[in-house]
């Protein structure tokens, strides 16, 4: 090699890292494991202002659905969708009782979700969001935008149970 080339790659910037996905910047197309099952991601919807973002997930014909919060540390939960509907939502009652289980409401939020890929609510209009939670540790979650709602039920994971393999 001669001394202009040894010259060039000493002044020459090196690669940057591959930055390491997190849950939090997961991206379409990227597979992810949850709890010993694979899924790979067909949708965000991000929510700016909460720090959140509501993945969809599918395996084959079935679609869960992944809250990652970024908060003063991840807070992860897996939702299933669910059949139900209310009669107005200017009357979210405080309490929801589902099958025997008590749902306590735990936040609330309006804003606007940037929406790309699979989701249930494909525009960024404004959306509405209700996070429930039961004493027993189940997640109740209601989404509504223009006129369309959403129904959510799930649990908490824990981040070990979180594994991430790129696209």
């Amino acid at each position: 090699m001669s001394i202009f080339h040894r010259i060039v790659n000493l002044v020459k910037k090196p690669e940057p890292p591959i930055e390491e996905k997190t849950p939090y910047t997961l991206t379409i197309g990227d597979i992810v494991d949850i709890s010993l099952a694979s899924y790979t991601v067909a949708g965000r919807a991000l929510f700016p202002q909460r720090r959140e973002v509501f993945f969809t997930l599918k395996d084959g014909s079935a679609i869960k659905y992944f809250r990652v919060a970024k908060r003063e540390k991840l807070n992860l939960a897996l939702y299933d969708a669910i059949d139900g509907r209310l009669e107005d939502i200017n009357e979210i009652p405080t309490t929801i009782e589902m099958e025997g289980t008590l749902y306590h409401l735990e936040d609330q939020a309006i804003g606007a979700a940037h929406a790309s890929g699979d989701t249930p609510f494909s525009s960024t209009e404004e959306r509405y969001l209700w996070d429930f939670q039961s004493d027993n540790g189940k997640l109740l979650r209601i989404e509504w935008q223009a006129g369309q709602m959403m129904l959510y039920e799930g649990e908490d994971i824990l981040p070990m149970d979180v594994s991430i393999i790129q696209s």
